[in-house]
């Protein structure tokens, strides 16, 4: 199972770059799927728990559990489940929310934010290292679809999770 390609991008024709596209995004997918869990198995989280690190490291400031339930697809029952075992294993803490006493936020700890990102320094230098083989043009554009991808993927999920049929773009 070959992924390399020989033909310059002025030999495909428009069909074949698009079904190009489809199939090497879901390629990397799965690729992408199999390197998370190889990182979660490194640093000894549970794949769920990985991308929640992975996604309150995006945040600017700590989030709510709802917050949390809404980034990863799950239940509020399910988020706060997360919440709580990553609590017990010391990779997020809770915080009091200054603007309401009544719930508190969660943030990654300290310790566990250094850990795992000591983690990622190898990995993160070799996505690097493919990023810069590309113009700044040709990264706007890869930027722009990896955004516009991760919102049709979004609503996509959305759409299944609802149990429509209907057609969400």
């Amino acid at each position: 199972m070959s992924t390399d390609n020989p033909r310059s991008s002025d030999e495909w024709t428009r069909a074949e770059l698009l079904a190009r596209i489809v199939t090497e995004s879901q390629r990397h997918y799965a690729d992408y799927t199999l390197f998370n869990l190889a990182m979660a198995d490194h640093v000894g989280l549970h794949p769920t728990d990985m991308q929640c690190v992975a996604l309150l490291d995006m945040e600017p400031e700590p989030v709510s559990t709802g917050d949390i339930a809404r980034l990863t697809g799950l239940t509020s029952g399910s988020a706060t489940r997360l919440v709580d075992r990553m609590v017990k294993a010391g990779i997020v803490e809770r915080h009091a929310d200054p603007k309401d006493r009544r719930r508190s936020l969660v943030a990654l700890a300290p310790a566990a934010r250094d850990r795992i990102g000591a983690a990622w320094e190898t990995p993160g230098r070799a996505f690097g290292a493919v990023l810069q083989s590309y113009s700044d043009a040709e990264l706007t554009v890869i930027a722009d679809y990896l955004h516009r991808a991760a919102e049709v993927g979004r609503a996509q999920a959305k759409r299944l999770n609802s149990g429509s049929d209907e057609d969400t773009a």
